[in-house]
């Protein structure tokens, strides 16, 4: 009979500072928390509250009386795991676990877990370690008496010898060079693979947006592939990538899903998953999925919108918005929604589950991909002199080389441009 592992007992808590002014209402951000812990395997959420704090205590966050009163609540309801929906000083986790008698996580931590648990891909799994080493060496504090200690040996090396967390910190840093050049190896597997697809003429279409939007569900209903889908928040981590045919005559292009977005994203995460996203950032057309049915959709978009600043996003590339989920809204609702998004320049209404007002969107990622540029390599025999002069004249050449048949161009163009070359 197969061991069942017992779940661990979690409580979540968010601090609503008075002093920050968020956007986010603190009973929707504590909800957010709540679907980010039911994300973890093994994990049953028992409570959950929003904590009111006029100011964060340094040493632990909390006052002492809301501290000896979550105290008493942790030991009746048998609580293992505290989950903080926030920022929390090694100082504060370290004075608070000795505290309540618990283990406790931040924010942070809570999303390195699921990613941790998530990475299915050789890369994703070395970005989280990355993610994670780095996140660890910020927390290593003088704990426990044994970090005052010199552990030096018999002076061979030089110095009175270190202290362990110096020894703990030289470790992790050691670790993540060892990760960094594995790293890289796949990078330089990844850019390969990139640059092959370069040379076959299909532009790529990214799919991005706040967790939970519904990208995966509109991957499948557009490529049939059968991409991880649940109710849950960063169901999928790896980016998953399939070619597809647009109906009637349009292009074949290359459908890339990505890892959701989520607001507070930590700025290890966003450093690691530069390059797992680099797929959104050498896109051609970029659909950003929006769950329209949520309360904080405003808020959501403003996030994802965000962190493709931070990721640098070149502002050339175009992008469509699609209001995902209609399906979930009153009917009146759903109307209004429908027809405001019909009036919207880039907007598209539809749902994914139902496939309403997927025709019109495909038809739109074919326009808009008429007018978008993709990547080409050409050889061209030096007879084809015609053609060359008209690619100049076109200013689509980005490099040139000659060779001993004859040119070898880099080509940046149009699918328009391509057809009028290829009808020369």
């Amino acid at each position: 009979m197969e061991h069942q592992q017992e779940a661990t007992r979690a409580w979540v808590l968010h601090p609503d500072l008075k002093s920050e002014q968020s956007a986010r209402a603190p009973a929707r951000a504590l909800e957010e928390a709540v679907s980010l812990a039911a994300a973890l395997p093994h994990l049953e959420v028992v409570g959950a509250d929003v904590v009111r704090i006029a100011k964060p205590h340094p040493g632990h966050l909390f006052g002492t009386g809301k501290m000896d009163e979550l105290k008493a609540v942790f030991a009746a309801e048998e609580v293992d795991l505290v989950l903080v929906d926030g920022p929390v000083t090694p100082v504060q986790q370290r004075n608070l676990e000795k505290a309540w008698g618990v283990k406790l996580l931040d924010r942070t931590g809570l999303i390195l877990e699921i990613f941790s648990d998530r990475a299915r891909t050789r890369e994703g799994v070395l970005q989280v370690d990355m993610a994670a080493l780095s996140y660890q060496r910020t927390r290593l504090v003088r704990a426990w008496t044994h970090l005052e200690r010199q552990r030096g040996g018999l002076g061979f090396v030089g110095g009175p010898g270190e202290t362990q967390i110096e020894a703990d910190r030289r470790a992790i840093d050691e670790q993540l060079v060892r990760i960094r050049k594995q790293l890289s190896k796949v990078v330089k597997t990844r850019e390969l693979h990139r640059a092959a697809r370069a040379k076959i003429p299909f532009p790529i279409v990214a799919l991005v947006g706040y967790t939970n939007a519904g990208k995966s569900t509109l991957f499948n209903r557009l490529t049939g592939a059968d991409v991880l889908v649940k109710d849950m928040l960063f169901a999928t981590l790896d980016p998953t990538m399939r070619r597809i045919q647009l109906p009637e005559g349009g292009p074949e292009v290359i459908l890339s899903d990505t890892v959701g977005f989520i607001s507070d994203l930590p700025t290890e995460l966003v450093a690691a998953f530069r390059a797992t996203l680099e797929e959104v950032l050498g896109a051609n057309l970029i659909l950003h999925v929006r769950d329209i049915s949520h309360p904080e959709t405003g808020e959501q978009a403003r996030n994802v919108h965000q962190i493709l600043n931070d990721l640098k996003l070149d502002e050339s590339i175009p992008m469509l918005e699609v209001w995902n989920k209609i399906d979930l809204l009153p009917d009146d609702e759903r109307e209004a929604t429908v027809t405001r998004a019909a009036r919207a320049e880039g907007i598209h209404a539809i749902s994914a589950v139902s496939g309403e007002g997927i025709s019109g969107l495909l038809e739109a990622i074919a326009e808009k991909l008429e007018l978008a540029k993709h990547a080409t390599t050409l050889s061209l025999p030096f007879s084809d002199g015609r053609k060359r002069a008209w690619l100049f004249a076109q200013e689509v050449v980005e490099a040139e080389r000659q060779t001993e048949e004859g040119f070898e161009l880099d080509l940046l163009w149009t699918n328009r441009q391509e057809k009028r070359f290829r009808e020369l």
